[in-house]
């Protein structure tokens, strides 16, 4: 019983934006959450915040970024490792240019 209530309280008719409620309809989606759009009665789409939007991406794109790492990680063979210092050998880096650089911020 509780997905037949929930199905109705998170789904918005398409009418509802013809008839000028949209900014009532977003008002609700950022006080309760996620909304369906029905419109010919199937959903249209997902009516979400912004915040709600940008946090899905973010998991979604660190779940990729895992999955790449999972992948690397079963190659991963210590014995190919080079050094910080080979690597700056390699591409001609120095450390004066090392120390003049910006300071980079990782996430």
């Amino acid at each position: 019983m509780s997905n037949v209530i929930s199905a109705i309280r998170d789904t918005v008719p398409i009418g509802q934006f013809n008839r000028g409620l949209a900014g009532k309809v977003f008002d609700e989606v950022k006080r309760t959450g996620p909304k369906v759009v029905i419109k010919n009665n199937m959903p249209e789409c997902v009516l979400i915040s912004p915040e709600e939007y940008a946090a899905m991406v973010d998991e979604i794109n660190d779940a990729r970024l895992l999955a790449i790492a999972s992948v690397r990680m079963e190659s991963f063979d210590p014995e190919h490792l080079i050094s910080e210092e080979e690597m700056d050998r390699r591409l001609h880096i120095t450390e004066q240019e090392l120390n003049d650089s910006a300071e980079v911020d990782f996430e």
